[in-house]
Parts: C-alpha cells; structure tokens; sequence
C-alpha cells in the first residue's frame, strides 16, 4: 500500500458502505498512539461479495495479500470470528493512491515515513519488502544518495549484485567521494567473485579515509580471498592500532593466522577477542577456532573446553560437537567421543563424517 503496488482491500460490509468516489484516509497503526498517516486515496470501485466466495478465489486472495484463498480464510477467520458464515458478506475495495496536492486532510512528509517504513524492514531482514520501500522514496527523490545507497544494500541482501551494483554507481555519480558507498560496492563485487575489481573499489575508499576502519576490515578480507595475507594481516594491524578493543578485527587476524598455520599466534588473537566480549554477547565461532587452534598445537584437553563454550551458545551446531568428538578421539577417550557423534547423527543423519568417525571409534572400543 505504501508503494502504490496494492490497490485492492477486502474489509466486513460496514453499516454505511463506501462507494466510488468516496475519499479513504490510510493509517498505519490507526488505534495506536503510533499512528500514523500513510496516504490518501479515492475508491475506484466497490464489489460486495460473501465470505464464500473470498475462501474459494485465489486470484482475489493474492490481491489482497496472501498466497491463496485458504490463507486468506484462516486469518479472516480469526479477524472476524462473528462475520464468517458462508453468507457473511464483505466488500472489495478497489483505490487509487492520490498526489499529495490532492489531499484533504494535512499533509506528510512521504519520503520521510517511506524511508523509516523501508530501514525498519531492513533492520529486521525482510529486504524483499524494504527494497520496494526504497523503491517508493526513490520515485519521490531519484538523487537521493542514502536511498540509492540502502537499494543496493537491500540487492545485495537479496543476492541481486548486478543490480546492487548499478544503485552504487548511481550513488557515486552524485557522491564520488563517498567511502562507504565505494565499500559496499567493493563488497557486492567481491560478492560477485570479481575481488580484483572489489579492490580498485577498495582502493577509492581507503583514498578518500585512510584511517576507515570497516574499509580496512573488508581490504583485509579482499587480500585473504587474493591470497596475499601479509598485506591483509597489515589491514587488521591497521585496525588494531586505531582501536585495540575491536574484537572482530583480533577475531578476523586470528582466523587468517590459523589458515596460514601460525596457531599460537592466532590463539593469542582468539584470546583478545574473546576477553573483550565479556559482558557482551560471546562468539561460539570464536570459542570454536580457538578449540582449532588448540587442536593444532595438541592441546586437546583445553580444545574440549572451548568447545564446550560454544555449544553452551550454540548447542545445536553440528560441526561444533563433531570437534569436540574428534578432541576426544586423540585424548583416547572413544566412549565420549561416539556419543558427540551419536548427537551429530540424531541433528543431521546424512551427515557422512560423523558416520565414519563413529565407526572408527567403535573399532577402538
């Protein structure tokens, strides 16, 4: 509705019927003290039909929201338990959104609203819908920077990376000195497996802010994926040196220092990074790569123990009790071990590693 893409609502037969021509007035969170004005729009139509029908029209259905007719029953059952009799009747209603300058009622800042409609639905996942939000806001304000910037993180999101990239560029042609436009759109080629072109993208970034810390996280990141690990171990030192508290740079050096097998100084990383979460939410990635780390250097008694840690966050992660089993496994301890695999194969049955490492400790029992 906000978008304009809906045009159609299904509501009970009120008292006074609306019919076309009459003026609606859209509100969001219309009983609350939250509420807000949506829009404005004039009735095209009005179609009075019984709930019957509603419950057997999936095309009908779809105009109003849901994916077909049984769904739209099920919540119009609950909506209106007094109103559902075969007979009950309700009204289609067909609108057509107005221009502002059309408005009876006050005005709004539509931007505005669309905008904080479209970064509530970002924050909380729903990037399909956010996206067409951004959509909407971009109609108003094409050259609004912020909002070219959130599509393409929305596409980004969605898997979309052409299309994300072509919102940055749009961005940049605005905005060329903006960094953090230039970093998502290093991210989305990166994305895109073109990491060589996500590091020129880098690069105008780091020109523009050499002291950006999220940009030096991601050129850390790009030189991993280049294989180039001393210059990306020089992006987190960077990071590190600007803010040693920064607990996923200490995570993210420590993860490239056990890939290229320096596992005492990664356990030193993991260490830093785990200790500044205290009193925050803890890692289970981190307690589970310190336990590899520790696996390197056969401390497997000490590795059970971060294991532990990261399935008292993550009880249910598979790779995380399969770890555990194979610590068990070179401490001899196979009773212990089986039954980490034993938990494996109850989650995931088809999990083929687990089968296999359960079969050699049984052979060692």
């Amino acid at each position: 509705m906000i978008t304009g893409e809906k045009t159609t609502t299904i509501r009970k037969l009120w008292k006074n019927p609306l019919s076309q021509g009459d003026r609606l007035h859209c509100y969001w969170n219309l009983v609350s003290k939250e509420r807000k004005k949506l829009f404005e729009a004039e009735v095209t139509g009005v179609e009075v039909v019984k709930f019957n029908r509603l419950i057997h029209d999936d095309e009908l259905a779809r105009e109003e929201g849901f994916q077909d007719a049984a769904e739209l029953e099920s919540e119009f059952r609950k909506m209106y338990p007094d109103h559902s009799s075969e007979d009950s009747l309700f009204q289609v209603i067909k609108f057509r959104k107005l221009p502002m300058d059309e408005w009876e009622g006050a005005q709004i800042n539509e931007k505005a609203m669309i905008t904080k409609r479209a970064d509530i639905l970002f924050d909380v996942g729903k990037f399909d819908k956010s996206v067409m939000c951004y959509n909407a806001a971009l109609k108003i304000d094409p050259q609004d920077v912020y909002l070219l910037n959130r599509k393409g993180d929305n596409l980004s999101r969605l898997g979309k990376f052409p299309q994300a990239l072509e919102c940055y560029d749009q961005a940049l042609e605005l905005e060329p000195d903006n960094e953090y436009v230039w970093n998502n759109k290093a991210i989305a080629l990166l994305n895109s497996n073109r990491p060589e072109e996500a590091l020129k993208a880098n690069d105008h970034a780091l020109e523009i802010n050499g002291e950006n810390m999220l940009v030096l996280y991601w050129r850390g990141f790009i030189m991993e994926m280049l294989g180039r690990f001393n210059e990306a171990l020089a992006c987190y030192d960077k990071i590190l040196t600007l803010n040693p508290r920064d607990p996923e740079a200490w995570n993210a050096k420590g993860n490239l220092l056990s890939q290229i097998e320096r596992a005492e100084d990664a356990l030193e990383c993991y260490d830093r990074s785990l200790e500044l979460c205290l009193g925050e939410e803890a890692d289970a990635s981190t307690w589970n790569r310190k336990g590899n780390a520790l696996m390197e250097l056969n401390r497997f008694k000490e590795a059970v123990e971060c294991y532990n840690e990261a399935l008292a966050l993550e009880p249910d992660n598979e790779i995380f009790l399969s770890n555990k089993g194979v610590a068990f496994i070179e401490l001899g301890d196979f009773d212990k071990a089986v039954g980490c695999f034993r938990k494996v194969l109850i989650m995931n049955p088809k999990n083929e590693d687990a089968h296999i490492l359960m079969d050699e400790c049984l052979e060692n029992l």
